[in-house]
């Protein structure tokens, strides 16, 4: 992730530098070195996805910091707080373009395009948020929108390890399903994380998302539990709450039983993956990923 290619501005190289040094978890390039070592894959191969996979997520989470106004990700400056608007966004696209370079090095003219499709996923999925308006299920619209987001990622990261490694198309599906349903539960995780952290551990304001208009799964459950009409609703998505109402919502939330509900969810969908993983070989690379899926709700514990 970190070799240079061709001729750039240094300041490029030291933004990059800057973003894999400022830590995390790296669970997608695992999910896909598991999943590919599962079929048998090429390991020089399955490197390069991984290393794809990674800078994808990473110049999502570059541009997710200059559209929310972000200061600080897992407790360090983000770029936009150093740099001009002007210079994150071309550092992004750069990183994307870095990404794609490496997908394409995986020769596997199918894993690109499921690559681009998984990027026009999560750029529609960011457009989608900017523009936001409340349909008639704001449910379904939180599970569309953590699909955009990060399930859709977790996807291509089984999927295309699976396609790489030359498995059957049916255990191709099989794979996919499991990377959606990780992508899910890892996502409702960090959602509940969002409201029961502190800003130490998170690295950004308790209840962000919240502050930011965005209703995650805690806050639709703890609003589930009281009375509430369209315009509160509103009030929430065009960030207009009172700041007293919106600071006694992010107490309801971490105070009532959403949090517990929510990581219910997230169990449900880690047990969903771990069932699709019965269909694949029977390995320790199996046994690993499932280790995986648990863990996805356990850090929170």
């Amino acid at each position: 992730m970190r070799a240079r290619i061709g001729e750039h501005h240094a300041a490029l190289d030291s933004a990059i530098d800057h973003l894999l040094s400022s830590g995390g978890k790296r669970v997608r390039p695992t999910v896909v070195l598991l999943t590919a070592a599962l079929f048998g894959g090429d390991r020089t191969r399955a490197v390069t996805l991984a290393a794809a996979i990674e800078m994808l997520h990473t110049a999502t989470l570059v541009h997710d910091d200059l559209i929310d106004g972000a200061l600080l990700r897992r407790g360090t400056p983000t770029l936009n707080a150093q740099w001009t608007p002007g210079a994150t966004v071309l550092t992004g696209d750069y990183i994307f373009a870095r990404a794609a370079h490496l997908a394409a090095q995986t020769g596997s003219l199918v894993v690109m395009e499921m690559f681009a499709e998984t990027l026009m996923t999560i750029v529609g999925g960011e457009i989608s948020q900017l523009f936001r308006s409340r349909s008639g299920d704001l449910r379904r619209d939180y599970f569309d929108r953590i699909y955009a987001k990060t399930a859709s990622l977790f996807e291509v990261s089984t999927a295309a390890a699976a396609v790489l490694s030359g498995a059957p198309a049916a255990q191709v599906a099989s794979a996919k399903t499991v990377g959606y349903n990780l992508g899910v539960a890892f996502q409702i995780v960090d959602d509940v994380l969002d409201f029961v952290g502190n800003q130490e551990e998170v690295g950004k304001p308790v209840a962000s998302d919240l502050r930011q208009g965005l209703l995650t799964l805690p806050a639709l459950l703890a609003i589930d539990s009281r009375p509430v009409d369209d315009d509160f609703i509103d009030a929430i998505l065009q960030r207009r709450l009172d700041p007293s109402v919106l600071e006694d919502l992010i107490w309801q939330v971490r105070t009532s039983d959403a949090i517990a509900r929510s990581l219910d969810e997230a169990r449900s969908y880690v047990r969903l993956a771990q069932d699709s993983l019965a269909a694949l070989p029977d390995c320790r690379e199996r046994d690993a990923l499932s280790e995986l899926a648990a863990y996805i709700v356990q850090r929170t514990l």
